[in-house]
């Protein structure tokens, strides 16, 4: 989860590579450093905390006119933050430098070795045993700066992004994928190196997405890729990044997350354009046409995901449930890749991943795919993992999404596999009226949530009321109690206050105990399951509870049994989970502002889950 830029070129690369980091702190934000190569040899910064406290402490000396350098911002794993963990790590000669991203499971097995044959490690980190153990080969084999990256390689067990520099070869960067992202920035006689684009759009657009076990050599002349196991060169296709460096920034906001809030509308119109025909009433989605009937055939649907991702599953298998009328099921990918399951040649495996790199969701769909399965991805970014891992799938053109906490890539998700449901159900012949309803309700959805957006003062309002509270409780039924677990979510993760989601029906086995005068809880409230969602908030009511309703204006006056009320548009119940997540979304944003949260950068957390 960790964050790495390299440069070799032209520039100066400490503003390169600092630059680069700060656009991807989202990834990791425990310690930050950086190494850049001079003539006198090799020169490291490095401390605890942000990128911002790595500026504090740079040093002049490394703006000497070189041209490469490379930086990380940190995620912890082995080892605490501070500074003798954080990266760059070298050898006990300081000849080879080192950032990395991923866990190197036979750290321990390698560190023994090392400390067999004399070397030993300063810090506590899996990291600095990698670059000790690539010093060691180097003077044990007698080999080049390639051939020994290479052959350590092969001795690693884990997963793996890294960067190196080595003083023998001052002009090459080298460096290597396994389980965790990187991508090569072509530009006029300069590259890049990144865990993602984000580092390197502002100066070209030109991309080299690295495949898992590859690792490429760059030089003044250019770069070389090659396949680590069977070291044989790779050719690549230089492909060219869609977005702009605009999309990226905060544009006039406070933070991405009330950005990407805001962008909602947008968003969800870009997941459908191009894809619904409204004249027609039909969908289509050019990433699975082709395997159509192999979905419609399968007899076992599974859908897997991680987080906020997996209420996204969660709701798409009500849908499709509903729609096609066959029954799917909803795993972690945590949990699918370790146990026993049904999953065979008769599977469908649908893989949702905002980033495409969800360490765990990559997992599950090897192991699916060995078992025979038919694998879809659902992700957001183009050329991740996922994407290229999976048998087809469909991008949902949210967009890039920086703030550590998901909001606009849940919508975008949910509503993509709302078109999926609908698409399956056309091919299948299912009721055409309520599939023609739904497409035309899906084209007004921007404006149903641009009319939520366009209220957002009062949901802060009504936050204001709710900072100094400690615990909360979301409730919902049918397809509201995936988006009870989502409000749930997003306001443990900014705000640090605890909260839980269940199915309403369900408080009464457990969560009402915990329910009093201090207890804030949270109905999404629609025409669906009325009746008993009433009988629940007034349950509640009787216990002293403080309740806030999230309804559709077509809903009875509920403000007899509830101390705030957020009304919103009604549409379709399958599609309603769109429409009233927006103002949990919101709520969560304005509660952990006023705590003085830092809402982009939450502690321990990170956007892209790259390690297990």
């Amino acid at each position: 989860m960790c964050g790495i830029v390299g440069y070799l070129g032209h520039r100066n690369p400490s503003e390169v590579i600092i630059k680069g980091l700060k656009r991807l702190e989202y990834r990791g934000y425990d310690s930050a450093g950086i190494a850049i190569h001079s003539k006198g040899g090799t020169i490291t910064e490095k401390c605890a905390g942000k990128v911002k406290e790595l500026e504090k402490i740079l040093s002049t000396s490394l703006n000497n006119g070189s041209k490469l350098g490379i930086g990380h911002t940190r995620w912890a794993t082995h080892g605490v933050p501070n500074r003798i963990n954080a990266h760059p790590h070298s050898d006990s000669s300081g000849k080879f430098t080192l950032v990395h991203n991923g866990i190197i499971e036979n750290y321990d097995t390698l560190k023994k070795h090392l400390e067999e044959n004399g070397i030993k490690c300063k810090s506590d980190t899996d990291t600095e045993v990698l670059v000790q153990f690539i010093s060691y080969l180097y003077l044990k084999e007698k080999l080049n700066f390639s051939d020994t990256v290479r052959l350590a390689l092969k001795e690693v067990v884990g997963a793996y992004g890294i960067t190196v520099l080595c003083e023998d070869e001052p002009e090459t960067i080298i460096a290597a994928r396994f389980g965790s992202p990187l991508v090569l920035g072509v530009g006029d006689n300069e590259w890049f190196i990144g865990s993602d684009t984000s580092p390197i759009i502002e100066y070209t657009r030109n991309i080299v997405f690295l495949d898992e076990g590859e690792m490429v050599t760059i030089t003044p002349e250019g770069f070389e890729v090659i396949n680590i196991n069977e070291n044989h060169i790779v050719a690549k296709d230089i492909q060219e990044i869609k977005y702009s460096l605009d999309e990226i920034e905060k544009g006039g906001f406070d933070f991405f997350m009330l950005k990407e809030i805001f962008e909602q509308p947008k968003s969800i119109n870009e997941s459908m354009r191009g894809r619904i025909d409204i004249d027609k009433h039909e969908v289509k989605l050019g990433g699975i046409e082709d395997w159509l009937q192999r979905i419609i055939d399968a007899k076992n649907i599974y859908i897997t995901a991680c987080g906020t991702s997996w209420h996204a599953a969660l709701i798409g298998s009500f849908i499709l449930e509903e729609i096609i009328q066959k029954p799917v099921k909803v795993e972690y990918a945590s949990e699918l890749r370790y146990r026993p399951s049904a999953i065979n040649s008769d599977t469908v495996l649908f893989s949702i991943s905002q980033s495409g790199e969800t360490a765990d969701t990559l997992a599950a769909i090897k192991k699916s795919k060995e078992l025979g399965a038919f694998t879809v991805g659902i992700v957001n970014v183009v050329g991740s993992s996922i994407a290229r891992e999976t048998d087809c799938g469909v991008y949902i053109h949210a967009g890039p999404e920086i703030g550590v906490a998901s909001t606009k890539a849940f919508t975008s998700q949910v509503s993509v596999l709302s078109m999926m449901a609908i698409l399956l159900a056309q091919r299948l012949g299912k009721d055409t009226q309520y599939t023609n309803s739904l497409i035309e309700e899906m084209i007004k959805l921007p404006s149903m949530v641009q009319s939520i957006l366009d209220d957002a003062d009062s949901i802060e309002k009504i936050a204001g009321y709710f900072v100094d509270s400690e615990h909360f409780l979301y409730l919902g039924r049918g397809y509201q109690f995936p988006v009870a677990l989502e409000g749930a979510l997003k306001l443990k993760e900014i705000s640090y206050i605890h909260a839980e989601g269940y199915p309403a029906a369900e408080m009464k086995h457990g969560p009402i105990a915990l329910i009093d005068d201090n207890m804030p809880v949270v109905f999404i409230v629609t025409n669906k399951g009325y009746e008993k969602i009433v009988s629940n908030i007034q349950e509640v009511k009787a216990r002293g509870g403080r309740v806030i309703i999230v309804t559709s204006e077509n809903i009875n006056d509920l403000s007899q049994y509830s101390d705030h009320i957020i009304r919103i548009p009604s549409t379709e119940n399958s599609l309603m989970p769109i429409i009233t997540t927006i103002p949990l979304q919101l709520l969560a944003y304005y509660i952990a502002v006023l705590k003085g949260c830092d809402v982009d950068q939450p502690r321990n957390l990170a956007k892209s889950v790259t390690v297990e």
